[in-house]
């Protein structure tokens, strides 16, 4: 871990002070209603989309699945190559990189998924959790993905920017984006070692219309902005 992110840990007493108060002030949000599956008719051969992930995977911030990140994603796939698409989100609020390793991916049925996108590492850095362990616990995540699906071609999405974020405090933004920028340096790397790909940083021009209205999740135009900045790594394109 770099000095800058060693320092932050001087600065905890002013996480949980303001943390508390983040957790006070905004509401907790649902994920969205409606399908977690579904079919977009197309040519042959279909591509299988799985995005697995944490609140952002399930949509949280938005009424309906249809405008979230897999269903977007799956619409511009199939716009852009004209095969069928079959999509799957399996997203869980406050999901963490280890959460999802030990009792997601377990549980989730072996179907030949062709590409993944993962959306993981927010709640490992909002949570105080260590590099070394996201280390761990991400880099386990991604051995068990290829494990179960080795044909497949996983995309990680990394850490948003937290001081973009109109829910969080300036301080607490910058001490929480110090450990961000670690969490992604370290996520990087553990993508090219173990046959993933790390998509650059989802660059966040307006946060007014891409944040929700807890200010910490995405809007239905984030998670537009969202799919189409994947899009073209999803597809190698």
């Amino acid at each position: 871990m770099r000095l800058p992110a060693l320092l932050t840990w001087l600065a905890f007493p002013v996480y949980i002070w303001q943390g508390l108060g983040v957790r006070r002030r905004t509401t907790r949000m649902l994920p969205a209603q409606g399908p977690v599956m579904h079919e977009i008719a197309g040519g042959a051969p279909a591509i299988s989309l799985l995005v697995l992930g944490d609140s952002s995977a399930a949509s949280v911030g938005i009424g309906h699945s249809e405008n979230g990140l897999a269903a977007q994603l799956a619409v511009l796939i199939s716009q852009r190559t004209g095969q069928a698409v079959r999509w799957r989100a399996a997203g869980f609020n406050s999901a963490t990189s280890g959460q999802i390793r030990d009792h997601v991916l377990p549980n989730l049925s072996a179907d030949p998924w062709t590409h993944i996108v993962l959306a993981i590492g927010t709640n490992d850095t909002k949570n105080f959790h260590s590099v070394p362990r996201f280390k761990k616990e991400f880099g386990g995540l991604l051995y068990a993905l290829r494990a179960k699906w080795p044909e497949a071609r996983v995309v990680w999405s990394p850490v948003l920017e937290f001081t973009r974020a109109p829910a969080m405090p300036p301080l607490l933004g910058k001490i929480l984006e110090i450990r961000a920028a670690e969490m992604n340096r370290m996520g990087e790397r553990l993508c090219l070692e173990r046959g993933a790909v790390p998509a650059p940083r989802l660059p966040i021009t307006d946060p007014e219309a891409g944040f929700a209205s807890d200010g910490f999740h995405a809007s239905e135009a984030g998670y537009r902005a969202w799919a189409e900045h994947l899009v073209g790594l999803v597809l190698n394109a």
